[in-house]
């Protein structure tokens, strides 16, 4: 019975402890100093519980009165985590209502506040997370080239395009020494350039031997490919 009430009597004073820095409006690891270990474990659960349970202007201020108790690989998951609230939810209401959602049907849809909202989305694409998730993407474009080349070798035109695209040759030198380089308005070979207002200055015969030369130099290409002037590819 004794030890009952020693139990009790300690986890009351746990709690109080507990309590009083919780009143505090910064937390720093100086306060932190009158728990003992076992008592910083129940501290850390009770932090935890509150920003489980803590929703908008709640939660943004219990994470500021723990910012500095916080360990960076906490915030790492708590940003992690917002930032896959926040994606799904646009996500959702996007499919939803068919356009972009406004801070505050995030913040309903999230349950963050819109000051959390308006932090996360303005700061995300600097974020160190962020970029080392773009280092991801970015190590798996080797097997999206080989799909695309699996495409453009099987004489897909646009895949055969994008594939040039995505490997930087286009604007390479040719073979023969020739330097070709295309952009989304204009072809220059060598110092010849090729624009869409040069073509629109043509007349038809003239079109008829550029395109005649494209379809002798080109077979493959299909006739819906070719040099028009309505459109310069």
């Amino acid at each position: 019975m004794d030890n009952n009430k020693e139990s009790l009597q300690r986890f009351t004073e746990t709690e109080e402890k507990i309590n009083k820095i919780f009143t505090l409006k910064k937390i720093t690891n100086n306060d932190l100093n009158i728990l003992t270990p076992l008592e910083r474990r129940r501290f850390v659960d009770v932090l935890t519980e509150k920003l489980n349970a803590g929703k908008g202007a709640d939660y943004d201020e219990v994470l500021q009165q723990a910012d500095e108790i916080i360990t960076p690989s906490t915030k790492n998951q708590l940003w992690e985590s917002n930032h896959l609230t926040i994606t799904v939810a646009i996500s959702k209401l996007m499919q939803d209502y068919g356009c972009m959602p406004t801070k505050n049907n995030l913040a309903a849809e999230t349950g963050l506040s819109r000051v959390t909202i308006n932090k996360h989305i303005r700061g995300y694409n600097s974020h160190p997370l962020y970029l080392k998730e773009l280092e991801q993407f970015r190590f798996m474009s080797s097997k999206i080239l080989a799909k695309v080349f699996k495409y453009a070798v099987n004489g897909d035109m646009k895949a055969a395009r994008l594939y040039f695209d995505m490997i930087g040759s286009r604007n390479e030198q040719s073979g023969n020494g020739t330097h070709i380089q295309q952009q989304n308005n204009f072809i220059q070979i060598n110092e010849t350039v090729l624009s869409q207002e040069n073509i629109k200055q043509l007349n038809p015969e003239q079109l008829a031997q550029i395109e005649g030369v494209i379809k002798l130099t080109l077979p493959e290409i299909n006739k819906k490919h070719c040099l028009q002037t309505k459109n310069l590819i």
